[in-house]
């Protein structure tokens, strides 16, 4: 890894993604660039002086130091560029986490959304102890809930969003070896895009499968089921279902840790494992981490 030199021409510097060096390694002609994505991670445009009258108001940010691309894709585009034809646009919508629509959407009382892997676990705690089945998502009605559209009271809710705004599919991945991501009213599982090769599963989900993504046609600008304060785009709900490799202690013997945590005995000592899952928005290329939590009861 090393800086590309910015002191004369412009440089654009284009890497393949997992994918695509996969793809290109098979030799069987699935190889094709059909979409290329910009980003900007290093640029502080704070850095742009406005009041200057000269040529100079943005030679700070042309001067920035810039990483070559990474090939890492854990590690690359955090901030994706995007164009909007409309060149009064004020306000760019948010993907919030949706903890207010029912009793069933909030995290646990720790700050993470905690999912049982086995019936056990599972058996150990009520509706309302905020967990999460993976093992049987039937135990309870818990879902993960994120509303996406433009968070500003300046905004009025009842004006639509922009088509070109509103997000119509999502990218959410996580570790394949702690769950997957299904559907929140039944087990079938998301449209898996791929596995990258450090073992995180892709999964794409689009409008045409209303299981996950609808549209929020709430405008009422005091509903206490909203955190989008203005204009609202598409509702994405989602479960989690725990994976068979958790079922044994190993990856919670080498990669988590312990816990106590209420249930309905009083306290039990919980193995626990973290993780986070990544949700993105493909049109705007919004971000949002949710911390994860698969718990196994101990004693």
């Amino acid at each position: 890894m090393s800086f590309l030199d910015n002191s004369g021409d412009i440089i654009l510097d284009a890497v393949l993604t997992d994918t695509g060096r996969m793809r290109l390694a098979k030799g069987d002609g699935s190889f094709r660039i059909a979409k290329f994505t910009l980003g900007d991670d290093e640029i502080d445009y704070g850095l742009f002086v406005s009041n200057t009258g000269s040529a100079y108001q943005d030679l700070s940010i042309l001067q920035t130091p810039v990483l070559e691309a990474f090939t890492n894709n854990d590690s690359s585009l955090k901030s994706t560029l995007l164009s909007i034809s409309d060149e009064n646009l004020l306000y760019l919508p948010v993907i919030k986490l949706n903890e207010v629509r029912s009793d069933d959407v909030d995290r646990h009382g720790d700050g993470v959304f905690i999912v049982a892997v086995n019936k056990e676990t599972e058996d150990k705690f009520d509706a309302g102890d905020k967990v999460m089945g993976g093992n049987n998502p039937d135990t309870n009605t818990r879902v993960i809930e994120l509303n996406q559209g433009i968070d500003n009271n300046n905004i009025p809710a009842t004006r639509s969003l922009s088509s070109e705004l509103v997000e119509t599919s999502y990218l959410l991945t996580l570790d394949s070896r702690f769950g997957t991501i299904i559907s929140p009213t039944s087990t079938s599982e998301a449209s898996l895009s791929f596995t990258d090769d450090d073992g995180i599963n892709n999964y794409y989900v689009t409008d045409r499968d209303q299981e996950f993504i609808t549209m929020n046609a709430n405008t009422n600008a005091d509903s206490n089921q909203e955190t989008i304060a203005g204009s609202r785009g598409s509702i994405l709900k989602f479960r989690i279902m725990a994976s068979l490799d958790l079922l044994g202690g190993s990856y919670f013997d080498d990669l988590g840790g312990t816990d106590s945590i209420a249930d309905t005995s009083g306290t039990s000592t919980y193995k626990f494992i973290d993780t986070t899952l990544q949700v993105k928005g493909v049109s705007t290329g919004y971000r949002v981490d949710l911390p994860i939590r698969f718990i196994k009861f101990s004693s």
